[in-house]
């Protein structure tokens, strides 16, 4: 015979069991039938991340052609082609598995009263026109200070059109090697 407080903490567990396995009896289960399991398997499978789609990857699909073989979390063509068009300005920072690449403030030759700085988010593993945003940050020189100003939507436009360009001869590149 068990001891008091044992006995009780016996019967105290055996009683939750007794509610938790009597819980689940008010769960349906339908059958699969033999459709929907053949449904299921021809489901094409999202390799190389957690989440599908463009979640966060842990390798990715090593078998894509917009990446080309490599091992950084965005699209391959769209952060050289960045790097690349944006090489004319020094780098502050770079981040291949976030995909952003910082420039440090760049001061053109011609111009002393103004400079310029730039940010570049790559956005998606494909190479998508909308899967690139540059920022394009202008300083001018105002009474011996550095001032924020406007900087045209053209010139923004114009940077990512360069970047897309370049991203697509490289692909280019690629495809015909």
């Amino acid at each position: 015979m068990l001891p008091g407080s044992t006995r009780l903490s016996f019967l105290t567990s055996a009683f939750a069991a007794t509610l938790l396995l009597s819980a689940c009896s008010g769960i349906k289960s339908t059958p699969i039938d033999d459709s929907t399991l053949k449904e299921v398997k021809n489901q094409p499978r999202i390799p190389g991340n957690i989440w599908g789609g463009d979640g966060i990857l842990f390798g990715g699909n090593k078998s894509s052609q917009d990446n080309a073989g490599t091992g950084i979390g965005v699209n391959a063509f769209l952060w050289r082609g960045s790097l690349d068009t944006l090489s004319f300005m020094p780098l502050a920072s770079a981040d291949p598995f976030g995909g952003v690449i910082i420039t440090d403030w760049y001061q053109p030759a011609g111009s002393t009263g103004e400079r310029f700085k730039a940010t570049a988010y790559i956005l998606t593993r494909q190479l998508r026109a909308d899967g690139l945003k540059v920022s394009i940050y202008r300083q001018v020189l105002q009474g011996g200070q550095w001032v924020d100003a406007l900087v045209s939507a053209a010139t923004t436009t114009e940077i990512e059109n360069k970047i897309l360009a370049r991203a697509r001869e490289l692909r280019a590149e690629v495809s015909g090697n």
